[in-house]
């Protein structure tokens, strides 16, 4: 089974993720959360996103080439899971960074993820 919607879909959001990210971290909005692809970013927007298509385009490729595959199947709906709950992110730093979020919200959010994260180190 092909799965060619569905790993444009991933594509898509690959790329509308990198696009977002590059706004909010040029608008001192929000910050890279991958180490790796913060390096790339301080290097600037061009490698960073060069490097994100790359990848990206090479996974939808991987994942629709071996479609047929279980293992390829649930990796693609994880990882579709993945960017939909990333551009979830990028909806509420939308609202924070254009004022329809109240600060006090956006701080105790911050706090209560600093201590779940905290958790896993």
């Amino acid at each position: 089974m092909q799965l060619t919607r569905q790993t444009f879909l991933l594509f898509g959001l690959n790329l509308l993720d990198a696009i977002l990210t590059i706004y909010w971290v040029h608008y001192g909005f929000a910050s890279e959360g991958n180490i790796l692809m913060a390096k790339f970013l301080d290097v600037g927007y061009a490698p960073f996103l060069a490097v994100k298509i790359t990848v990206g385009a090479i996974a939808s490729i991987v994942l629709w080439h071996w479609g047929n595959l279980r293992l390829a199947r649930y990796g693609l709906i994880f990882a579709l899971i993945v960017y939909i709950s990333l551009m979830g992110v990028h909806f509420v730093t939308g609202l924070s960074a254009f004022g329809f979020l109240p600060d006090a919200l956006v701080n105790e959010s911050t706090a209560w993820s600093n201590r779940f994260f905290a958790f896993f180190n």
